[in-house]
């Protein structure tokens, strides 16, 4: 980076300009601000996880939450407690709350309270990509599946089922 015009002195001329801080476009932008995000949600109890480096946990007894940087998606089996840190962010950070998640990196959540079930799609991605391969009237399979049961720290536990073929 050259010096500005206007405070270019000469016997200064080969020296250049030192940023005190990120600049939102420049490179390192986005990681000066992901160590401030990380410093300051870390700081609020959550864990950063160490195969994921843009997921956090926190779990409080029966309690657990999930943080997800890419869009900052929140998620926890207890309302007033994805609120208060909501409410944490808001005051940490400039935020809108945009409401329940239908999206997240292309993939499409589904919600069916009543069963307590929760699913994930990605028809719309699939589809994107059949298109451009000129494949959109391919033949479309049913899989199969199996059950699987996963348990965390803090004795919070799920049910998952990945689908396969037989």
């Amino acid at each position: 980076m050259t010096q500005p015009e206007g405070f270019v002195t000469p016997e200064n001329a080969r020296k250049v300009c030192k940023l005190q801080r990120s600049i939102y476009g420049l490179k390192q932008a986005s990681r000066s601000w992901n160590a401030r995000f990380n410093e300051a949600i870390q700081e609020f109890g959550f864990i950063r996880n160490e195969d994921e480096p843009c997921v956090y946990k926190k779990f409080s007894g029966s309690i657990v939450s999930f943080l997800i940087l890419y869009d900052i998606l929140i998620i926890g089996n207890d309302i007033p407690t994805l609120q208060s840190i909501k409410t944490w962010l808001s005051s940490c950070f400039s935020m809108k709350d945009l409401g329940e998640a239908a999206y997240i990196l292309g993939v499409k959540i589904y919600r069916d309270r009543s069963r307590r079930l929760l699913g994930l799609s990605q028809s719309i991605y699939i589809d994107k990509v059949l298109k451009l391969f000129s494949m959109e009237e391919s033949k479309r399979g049913i899989l199969a599946y199996e059950t699987w049961h996963f348990s965390f720290e803090g004795n919070v536990s799920f049910n998952a089922t990945r689908k396969r073929n037989e």
